[in-house]
Order: structure tokens, then C-alpha cells, then sequence
């Protein structure tokens, strides 16, 4: 028997067998299925759960290009720069909230001591300081090891 708690949002119906459970995205109950469970499809994340044994990592299948992407932030590695929450005022002094972003910029690096060229995601102020005191001085300073990059 396999259950599923009320911690994980799926929609659309679940088949079992010769029932059909109507799965939502707010409150799920405990359901417990049968073992004539032969997949389950979970429409907001693609993961596909072909085996009646819910508890075992080998049952569940994600896409690649879905599970395997990181998600890139928008924070600085070497200055710790973040986005900002402003207020965006009108007119009528009417203010909403809006968040500024990092100027972040995509950037080749010569790395002397490792001698290779290394790519990073830095602020422009980073690369102002890189340029002044030194690639390896700023690594160094930001506790950033450049040679997993």
C-alpha cells in the first residue's frame, strides 16, 4: 500500500485501479492507494512515479532538463550584493513595492594561478574591485574556491 500526505501539490485525477481520486492543489488528504498503481503524473513538475512503492528513490523519474537545472540568484558570490525592495511612487504618491536588481554581468576572468580563463556572474562593482586588487586577493577575501569553477 502506498500513501501520500498532505505535504505534496498535484493536480488532476489519480487513477487506481477502478476508482478515480480527484487530487487538488489545496488541501490533500491522506489517500491510500491499491497496488494496481501502475504511474502517477504530476502536471505542476513533471515527475512521473511509476512503481506501486512510493518509499524507494528508484520510483520516482524526473525529466532532465527540469530536475538537473540550477537556479541561478541574483546575489553576488565575491560582494554578497542582493536585490533591493523599493517603492515605486506615481504621480499621486500612490507607492507599490518593486525590487531594484543587481547590475549582474556574465564575465571571463584570466585566473593566473590556475592558468585558464574562468567565467563568473558578478556585480560591476566586483569586477571594479577584481580589476583594482586581483582576482585571487578577492576570491581569497569572499572565501571562494576557484578551482571547482
Amino acid at each position: 500500500m502506498a500513501t501520500i500526505t498532505a505535504g505534496i501539490s498535484l493536480r488532476g485525477p489519480v487513477v487506481s485501479g477502478n476508482r478515480t481520486f480527484a487530487v487538488t492543489k489545496r488541501a490533500l488528504p491522506k489517500l491510500k492507494l491499491s497496488s494496481e498503481l501502475s504511474f502517477l503524473t504530476s502536471q505542476l513538475s513533471g515527475i512521473k512515479i511509476s512503481s506501486t512503492n512510493l518509499s524507494s528513490p528508484a520510483s520516482l523519474s524526473v525529466p532532465f532538463k527540469t530536475a538537473l537545472q540550477p537556479v541561478a540568484r541574483r546575489i553576488c558570490p565575491f560582494t554578497g550584493k542582493k536585490s533591493n525592495r523599493a517603492n515605486k511612487v506615481s504621480h499621486s504618491n500612490h507607492k507599490t513595492k518593486k525590487l531594484q536588481f543587481v547590475n549582474l554581468q556574465y564575465k571571463r576572468i584570466w585566473w593566473e594561478e590556475g592558468k585558464r580563463f574562468v567565467k563568473l556572474r558578478l556585480s560591476t562593482k566586483a569586477i571594479k574591485t577584481i580589476e583594482k586588487n586581483g582576482l585571487d586577493a578577492v576570491a581569497k577575501k569572499a572565501g571562494i574556491d576557484l578551482s571547482k569553477k
